[in-house]
């Protein structure tokens, strides 16, 4: 059974850093055929991809996100994080990471992710 572990803050100020980490349990972020996904989800609106890091490390970024979004693997901790810089109220969402069979583009159709953590809000505000 795959499971997926989110930790990070659910609150930070305008223009600083926010860092969400996810530890993947039941499955390889490093060999296992699959995109690790971060998607978000703002109030009132449907599901963003942010990003993607693929078994092999290639990773893939939602252009919308202006180069804010990195995502970095520890394999040896089998976890995945994302870092988003300058962040502004527009990012306030729930965050989520998830696992996604890899296909042509599918990274940007997070809805069709098997497995998913259990959400982080991240709210952005003075």
């Amino acid at each position: 059974q795959v499971q997926l572990q989110q930790s990070g803050p659910g609150l930070v100020k305008p223009s600083q850093t926010v860092v969400l980490t996810c530890a993947v349990s039941g499955g390889s972020i490093a060999t296992d055929y699959y995109y690790w996904m971060w998607i978000r989800q703002s109030p009132g609106k449907g599901l963003e991809w942010v990003g993607a890091i693929a078994y092999s490390g290639v990773r893939h970024f939602n252009p919308s996100l202006k180069s804010r979004a990195s995502i970095f693997r520890d394999t040896s901790e089998n976890q995945f994080s994302l870092q988003l810089s300058s962040v502004t109220p527009d990012d306030t969402a729930v965050y989520y990471c998830a696992r996604l069979p890899v296909g042509s583009g599918t990274y940007t159709r997070p809805g069709e992710s098997d497995y998913w953590g259990q959400g982080t809000q991240v709210t952005v505000s003075s």
